[in-house]
C-alpha cells in the first residue's frame, strides 16, 4: 500500500496505515530481541555447564528476558477496539481539604514519571493550583503506543493513609482521588454537539502553560447543558487552539457517555449485574503504619512504595490487565 504512488493522496488513510506498520514492526523487532537474549541464555547455559564462572550472567540475562516477555505478551494483549488511543486523564481530590490536593499531586507526579520512563508523550490541557498546596483539579493527555490500552485500569478512586505533613500533631490521615481515563478519539468521530447545547467561557489562564499565561483571556471552559460535563483547556497559546482541543476532549467524553448508556441497556436486557467498572475504589497506598500499595480488584500489591510513586507502576498494570484478557 506504502509502495502506490497515490498513498499519501489522502493523508488520514495514510497515517493509519504507516501506524499499522510501526506497530507491527515494533512488535516483530521485540520477538527478534527475545529470540536473540534466548539463544545468549542458551550459550550461558552450555558455559555453566562447564564449570565456567558464568551465573551472573545468567542470573541478569533471566531477568531481562522475564520483563522483555511480560512487556511483549501485554503489547499482543492489547487489541480492543480503543487501546491505540491517546488517553485523557483526570485527576480530582475528594473530601479533606489540602491534604487531599496534595494526594493528588503525587499521583499526578507518580503518573508523569510513568509516561517519562514509558516515552509517552504527557500534555496538561487543565491545571488548577490548591489554594494552599497541591492541585485542586489536573487534566492532561497521554500519547504513544497504546497509551489508553496501558492506562485504562487506572480509572477510579486512589485511597492514601498516611501521617500528614498538615498535621501538627502528627495524625494519620486518609485521603482520596478520584483518576478518570478516557480514550481520545480522532477528530472526525460522529459526535454532533450542537452550538444551543453548550455554553463555552474564557478566562485567564493559570499555572501550567506557555508563555501568555496570564496575560490574556486564551484558556477556554466549555459546559454541555445537558449531561453537565465542564471540560477546559488552557495549554495552548492561542483561544482558537484551546476551544478546538476543549471540543475534542468534550465528543471523546460524550462518545464514552454512550457506550457505557449502551452497556447499562445490555446488561439490563440480560439480567447481567452491572460491574462498577467507572468509579469506586481500585487501589489502597498505605505510607503508615506499615508500608503496602494493593490493587483490590487483582490483589497485586507491592511494600516498595517509593517505586511506585516515582512511576514504577507496571506491575499493577499488567495484573489488571491480565485480568481483563483472562491471562493467568
Amino acid at each position: 500500500m506504502m509502495s502506490d504512488p497515490s498513498f499519501y493522496n489522502d493523508m488520514n488513510a495514510a497515517q493509519v496505515v504507516l501506524k499499522r506498520v510501526k506497530e507491527t514492526k515494533d512488535k516483530i523487532e521485540a520477538f527478534k530481541r527475545i529470540t536473540t537474549d534466548l539463544e545468549d541464555l542458551e550459550f550461558y547455559l552450555d558455559c555453566y555447564k562447564s564449570q565456567e564462572d558464568v551465573a551472573n550472567e545468567i542470573t541478569t540475562l533471566i531477568a531481562k528476558i522475564s520483563k522483555e516477555l511480560d512487556d511483549f505478551e501485554i503489547k499482543i494483549l492489547l487489541s480492543k477496539e480503543y487501546d491505540d488511543a491517546a488517553a485523557i486523564v483526570e485527576l480530582r481530590p475528594g473530601a479533606g481539604g489540602t491534604e487531599s490536593q496534595d494526594w493528588t499531586e503525587m499521583l499526578f507526579r507518580m503518573y508523569t514519571r510513568y509516561a517519562e520512563r514509558n516515552d509517552f508523550r504527557l500534555e496538561v490541557t487543565d491545571y488548577q493550583e490548591g489554594e494552599e498546596a497541591g492541585i485542586k483539579s489536573v487534566t492532561f493527555t497521554v500519547s504513544g503506543d497504546k497509551a489508553y490500552g496501558y492506562l485504562k485500569g487506572e480509572h477510579g478512586v486512589h485511597r492514601l493513609v498516611r501521617i500528614s505533613p498538615f498535621d501538627s500533631n502528627a495524625r494519620r490521615h486518609t485521603s482520596f482521588c478520584s483518576c478518570t481515563v478516557i480514550p481520545l478519539l480522532e477528530k472526525n468521530i460522529n459526535i454532533d454537539v450542537k452550538p444551543e447545547d453548550i455554553r463555552v467561557d474564557t478566562y485567564r489562564s493559570s499555572g501550567h502553560g506557555g508563555q501568555n499565561v496570564n496575560k490574556t483571556d486564551s484558556a477556554v471552559r466549555i459546559t454541555h447543558y445537558k449531561t453537565g460535563i465542564v471540560v477546559s483547556c488552557q495549554n495552548e497559546r492561542s483561544q482558537i487552539q484551546n476551544r478546538e482541543k476543549a471540543m475534542n476532549i468534550l465528543k471523546s467524553k460524550l462518545y464514552q457517555l454512550q457506550l457505557e448508556e449502551h452497556e447499562k441497556k445490555l446488561r439490563a436486557i440480560s439480567g447481567e449485574p452491572l460491574l462498577n467498572r467507572f468509579g469506586g475504589q481500585i487501589r489502597s497506598y498505605v505510607f503508615h503504619p506499615y508500608a503496602l500499595i494493593k490493587d483490590l480488584r487483582t490483589n497485586y500489591e507491592t511494600a516498595d512504595v517509593n517505586a511506585v510513586m516515582d512511576g514504577e507502576i507496571e506491575g499493577f498494570i499488567y495484573a489488571y490487565l491480565r485480568s481483563e484478557y483472562n491471562v493467568r
